[in-house]
């Protein structure tokens, strides 16, 4: 078993359950998956820059990206259905406890100018979403071999039924949110 996970049921756990008076083990927030996604507009003129995406999208993640498809056709953007125009990945398990560990403790830390991350990404169900700049934050990307810096969106999805849930147990997993 991972640390985090370890943490997370050692530590968090009771700290969750006092805090917010749950009476059963499964009403306990916990994460469910984490979701990276990196959304390319300027596929639809280079067709190329998709493959690099999804090479450092796996690299991120340590697990192979999908490649996603347009699902209408837009003439303004020459966009049309079925054409390649993101990818993502979604997280579960070990490996995602392993990403949430290196993203809080390793990547986050890298980023100029960091004060913490903003605490309005929730959705009203628990669930947390940011986005990132820079994909040169991971220690996995080789800054001489990207072609272009491109950005990427994560979601965290808990189960938590309440904004103020997910937060409490994302705080306690050591996400550093801003006062």
């Amino acid at each position: 078993m991972g640390a985090l996970r370890e943490y997370y049921e050692n530590e968090c756990v009771p700290a969750l359950k006092e805090e917010f008076g749950y009476k059963n083990a499964m009403e306990i927030p916990k994460l469910e998956k984490i979701v990276l996604n990196m959304g390319l507009g300027e596929a639809v003129q280079n067709p190329k820059i998709i493959e690099g995406a999804v090479n450092e999208l796996t690299k991120i993640a340590g697990q192979k990206a999908v490649v996603t498809k347009a699902k209408k056709s837009i003439a303004t953007y020459k966009l049309r259905e079925g054409m390649p125009i993101g990818c993502r990945v979604t997280l579960r398990g070990e490996k995602m406890y392993d990403f949430f560990s290196k993203l809080v403790n390793i990547s986050l830390p890298r980023v100029r100018d960091f004060r913490g991350l903003s605490p309005k990404g929730f959705d009203g169900r628990g669930n947390y979403s940011m986005g990132i700049k820079e994909q040169i934050i991971f220690p996995e990307i080789d800054y001489d071999k990207i072609d272009k810096i491109k950005g990427l969106n994560i979601t965290i999805v808990t189960t938590a039924p309440t904004d103020e849930g997910g937060r409490s147990l994302l705080k306690k997993m050591g996400m550093p949110f801003r006062k």
